[in-house]
């Protein structure tokens, strides 16, 4: 099984930290595509709740190759965050 399959399988476990950890070393290696190791980082912080490091690592997936999955994980993320419902505010 190769890094970032056990990436997936980890970060569906739970296992965040350490996805966090594993793929910041691949980073730094530069053994696998960048714009797929981002992409992974940014779903590690997504499901930590950290939107800002989330977008900021899709972000980078996204200038590394503008047709990666990232692009539209980005978009869904800045959607949510914007979202403004003046009746759900001023009942």
């Amino acid at each position: 099984m190769n890094e970032i399959t056990e990436c997936k399988r980890l970060l569906q476990e739970g296992q965040i930290e350490e996805v966090m950890q594993r793929i910041q070393e691949l980073l730094h290696a530069g053994t696998h595509p960048a714009d797929e190791l981002y992409y992974l980082l940014g779903n590690a912080y997504r499901k930590q709740q950290n939107w800002q490091q989330a977008i900021n690592c899709y972000s980078e997936a996204v200038a590394v190759n503008p047709e990666s999955p990232a692009r539209e994980a980005r978009t869904m993320i800045l959607d949510i965050l914007n979202f403004y419902h003046k009746d759900l505010y001023n009942p």
